[in-house]
């Protein structure tokens, strides 16, 4: 197959477009704008708010006009991450994609999939004149990856739909109507840098390779997260050692996703420095049994380096125990049968950067119920508190709650039983999706969401599955021809 080949044609030529517009999340003023000049170009009444969000305005095809509103939406900002050696530039260079047997993928960063597709079959519907439909308000928000600003900033008359469908899901087949809320805490330990000690033998200890992911629609999947990986390695160093130093500690980019990658650089006395290499190959060995099914491709890697001021060591040892006691992953499994054990509450612990004079932890906490997030919070607060650590967490976004009564899940459920011949999976995801904030925005709007399938969202490995964006495309388009009357 080649790029020619890929169907629905209308959709991937629209996302190619998408890919070649920088869009980094708080950075989207080049996709604000092409989206603004795209609507208007087409005589579409398009509006942007004060927060940068675009509405784009659809009158109802000829014989739908008595149908109520649909309101299609997704974000147009994009995680930005690449390999370590990869030179990119997310505020310049044009996203580079290739086609994997069924996947579309790019070279070396994430493909932007994670909504640039959404958008993409948004303004599809928008470009055609032979979809059926009722009046349409096509909504792409801005910064919905880090911190949903964009929903968050949105005024309640901004959008005037009946139904709402989201097209920011990641598996084909599947309906959410729920979503987890989320907030991010935050650590800072004030750190004082000494001169090493004579007889101090210093190593850079890197780990890459991990598979990583999106720190919630993924946390179940018991993936390797760096940091705790090299907190554990140093903790057990520290305490089998006495004179081990730590100089620096980097790893983790962004506040939702799972660490792939991530270095220390530690001074060790000269007598220890063969029994820490030893421990090294023998930690590697032992998390490579540990992790052999999700992350298979871990490379670790110990070599000399130059020496440099090291953190105080009460500060350090503190730090150290507070990544080894840190709560991650699940916390807690949904206790509604409805929402099929999905995950409940859960904690990341996202980046962790040493400075000159402190260092800076940032984490996420996810629940669906919104106490024990605050617990969650709470918990994680503590353990860095204990060690000496000031710690604060953000005001986040709601959980989105299942409405038992849905007009809308029902049209969407029948009509692919109807086209594929079987029964989707309904359900929640333990992710933030902007329908929590609109849910308090517009307490009367049904709303659900799907998508094509897509796979490691968040990382360089992200691709879509191109199969099912035909089928999604099928799907919404008999779904708006269903949509009954005002």
């Amino acid at each position: 197959m080649n790029k020619s080949e890929l169907k629905p044609a209308v959709v991937f030529e629209q996302f190619a477009k998408i890919n070649e517009i920088p869009r980094p999340s708080k950075r989207e003023e080049k996709m604000i704008a092409y989206l603004k000049n795209w609507g208007e170009s087409r005589g579409l009444d398009t509006k942007v708010d004060e927060t940068g969000n675009v509405i784009i305005r659809k009158p109802a095809t000829k014989g739908y006009e008595d149908r109520k509103t649909v309101i299609l939406q997704s974000h147009m900002d994009m995680v930005c991450d690449k390999l370590v050696d990869v030179e990119f530039d997310f505020d310049k260079d044009a996203i580079k994609t290739y086609i994997d047997g069924e996947w579309l993928t790019a070279e070396g960063t994430t493909l932007g999939a994670d909504d640039g597709i959404g958008c993409a079959i948004e303004l599809a519907i928008l470009d055609s004149n032979d979809i059926e439909h009722g009046p349409l308000e096509c909504v792409f928000t801005r910064d919905e990856e880090t911190g949903l600003s964009g929903a968050e900033g949105m005024k309640s008359d901004f959008m005037s739909g009946d139904y709402l469908i989201n097209l920011d899901s990641e598996d084909e087949g599947e309906i959410f109507v729920s979503c987890a809320g989320g907030r991010n805490t935050t650590a800072k330990f004030a750190i004082k840098r000494e001169a090493p000690a004579a007889g101090l033998f210093f190593v850079r200890a890197q780990l890459k390779g991990l598979v990583g992911g999106h720190s919630g629609d993924d946390i179940n999947k018991k993936r390797a997260n760096a940091i705790k990986l090299l907190g554990r390695f140093l903790y057990q160093e520290m305490n089998r050692y006495e004179g081990i130093r730590l100089a620096q500690f980097h790893s983790g980019k962004l506040h939702n996703a799972i660490p792939r990658d991530g270095y220390f650089v530690i001074g060790v006395p000269n007598d220890l420095k063969e029994n820490v290499k030893a421990d090294w190959n023998v930690f590697a060995s032992d998390v490579e049994d540990e992790f052999h099914v999700t992350d298979t491709a871990m490379v670790w890697n110990m070599e000399s380096t130059e020496a440099e001021p090291v953190i105080d060591e009460q500060t350090a040892m503190n730090f150290v125990r507070a990544l080894q006691a840190v709560d991650n992953g699940i916390y807690a499994i949904c206790q509604d049968e409805a929402l099929g054990g999905m995950v409940e509450t859960s904690s990341n612990i996202a980046s962790v950067h040493t400075e000159a004079e402190e260092i800076n932890i940032l984490s996420s906490q996810r629940s669906n119920v919104m106490s024990n997030l605050d617990n969650m919070c709470a918990t994680f607060r503590a353990t860095f508190e204990l060690a000496g650590a000031k710690a604060w967490s953000s005001d986040g976004y709601p959980a989105w709650k299942m409405r038992p009564e849905s007009k809308l899940t029902e049209i969407v459920v029948d009509a692919y039983k109807e086209l594929f011949h079987k029964m989707p999976v309904v359900r929640g995801i333990h992710a933030g999706l902007e329908c929590g904030l609109f849910s308090e925005r517009y307490p009367a709007l049904d709303m659900v969401s799907f998508g094509p399938t897509l796979r490691f969202v968040h990382t360089p490995d992200e691709r879509l599955h191109i199969p099912t964006v035909q089928m999604v495309w099928d799907h919404l388009l008999l779904v708006l021809k269903r949509v009954p009357k005002k």
